[in-house]
């Protein structure tokens, strides 16, 4: 059972035991009448809606209020199973009422989204129950009603780490139980941003699911090493077996990832102020947080290794295991998956997987000879710590430069190891009246595909797309063999 029962029911029901025993898992609540006939009034809301979650025509108001007085009772049904949400499936319920009364203009669910506060509640197994009007990154950008079940993971050795030299208050890491059509896409995030809002508050909280990063690592990287005919080492061929260990990793990884935006010797504030910026800016942010969770696992790794096994409490031992892994995650969802994810249109997130693959090729811990693929995990650490080390330079370097030189100085380090296109301006030189302007010449002079893809991730593309396409709206309970012919 549980500790979404354990914990929360029993302080909310104390003297009724006989209650809490029969109280469902946030999983069972999956099959539950009142999330059924929620999940499916929020559908058919959803076909009245505009792209910023209006319901404009008038004839249409009836239909929404009839499907609101489905949506109320059984949002008020379920809030008894989550009584640590109590405070927001209250003010949610409040917030619909609010925009019906109003007309069904643009939403507001200011409100109900202060009154969400998920970081507060981070217990592995916790559940709770999100009904907002928003749109879903890397899903829908129009602000459509979403009702998602997801349960908590937080295990003891994640506590640990973020009780210590990892904090991060507002990371929330989910699992998908159940939800509607915004999240049947390759979104695996629940940001504050994206709800519909009068006003912009100070985000207390951001999650991910980690079930959806752990499942598509999982078929992705299980196709791309036998294409490739990698031998995977032991350890790393475990993790393609057991989508929980896979999420705990993610977990672990991510946890560092997000606290790094924050830290370190940063030229900007790099997404928390809105700028515009060539994208191979944001892919070397992206990169570089992703390596300092690299580096951290490789330290932690080593030095809980050098200490004796039995000097090492169970979290210890954990967050050594767990480490290494943290590190084949990094390298192969990188190189495999987001290398070759998306568009070619200023994919940051695909540039930084094409970097991370050059520089272990250059540096021969990567190989790809008579068709196969081989890695030297023996100096696969320092060598990306060392790319790790390149990025932090850069950036130490920028805090005394001009914007402008900055991104030069970015482009220039990309060009040592990647091969920019030849009709790029920036790698031809900018002209003079461009290096003059304004930054707004520099961003525009951007090809949308600035560095395009090598001649071996060409083949790998056309090779693993079927597969990758096959990842959208996939989950933990999805099964990794199930992967369209």
């Amino acid at each position: 059972m549980s500790q979404f029962v354990q914990r929360f029911s029993q302080d909310a029901i104390v003297g009724e035991p006989e209650v809490v025993e029969d109280n469902p898992t946030v999983r069972a609540l999956a099959a539950h009448p009142a999330w059924l006939r929620l999940k499916a009034a929020v559908v058919s809301f959803r076909a009245l809606q505009t792209e910023d979650g209006s319901v404009p025509d008038q004839s249409d108001h009836a239909t929404a209020t009839a499907h609101l007085a489905t949506i109320l009772p059984a949002i008020a049904e379920l809030a008894a199973f989550f009584p640590h949400d109590a405070s927001f499936l209250e003010a949610v319920q409040n917030d619909f009422r609010r925009w019906a009364d109003e007309g069904f203009g643009i939403p507001d669910f200011l409100d109900s989204l202060n009154a969400f506060q998920p970081q507060q509640h981070r217990v592995d197994g916790l559940g709770h129950l999100v009904v907002f009007p928003m749109y879903t990154q890397n899903g829908s950008s129009s602000r459509l009603i979403e009702a998602v079940l997801v349960e908590v993971i937080w295990p003891d050795f994640i506590a640990e780490l973020e009780a210590g030299d990892y904090g991060n208050k507002l990371f929330v890491a989910l699992r998908f139980v159940d939800f509607t059509p915004g999240y049947d896409t390759n979104s695996a995030v629940l940001f504050p941003e994206t709800v519909a809002m009068r006003e912009i508050p100070t985000f207390t909280w951001g999650a991910i699911f980690q079930d959806r990063e752990a499942a598509r690592y999982r078929r992705v990287v299980r196709a791309a090493a036998e294409i490739t005919k990698l031998d995977l080492p032991d350890d790393a061929a475990a993790m393609l077996d057991d989508q929980e260990l896979t999420e705990r990793v993610f977990v672990m990884w991510d946890i560092i990832h997000d606290r790094s935006h924050m830290r370190g010797d940063l030229p900007f504030d790099p997404f928390m102020i809105k700028q515009r910026m060539p994208f191979f800016l944001y892919s070397l942010e992206e990169l570089r947080c992703d390596l300092t969770a690299f580096r951290e696992s490789v330290r932690l790794e080593r030095e809980l290794s050098s200490r004796p096994d039995d000097e090492l409490s169970d979290a210890d031992r954990a967050i050594r295991d767990h480490a290494r892994l943290v590190q084949y995650a990094v390298v192969f969802d990188r190189i495999f998956r987001f290398a070759i994810t998306g568009s070619r249109v200023r994919n940051y997130d695909g540039l930084g997987g094409q970097l991370l693959f050059a520089w272990m090729h250059q540096h021969d811990v990567l190989h790809w000879t008579d068709t196969r693929l081989t890695i030297d995990w023996q100096a696969v650490p320092d060598v990306i710590i060392a790319l790790s080390d390149e990025i932090n330079e850069l950036y130490w370097r920028s805090i005394d430069r001009p914007k402008s030189a900055h991104w030069l100085a970015a482009y220039e380090m990309l060009t040592r190891t990647l091969t920019p296109h030849p009709a790029s301006a920036w790698a031809r030189g900018l002209p003079a009246e461009t290096l003059a302007g304004p930054p707004k010449g520099y961003t525009d002079a951007v090809l949308d595909d600035e560095f395009p893809l090598s001649m071996f991730y060409e083949a790998l593309n056309k090779k693993m797309a079927t597969v990758i396409a096959s990842t959208a709206g996939i989950t933990g309970a999805s099964s990794v063999e199930d992967v369209a012919a």
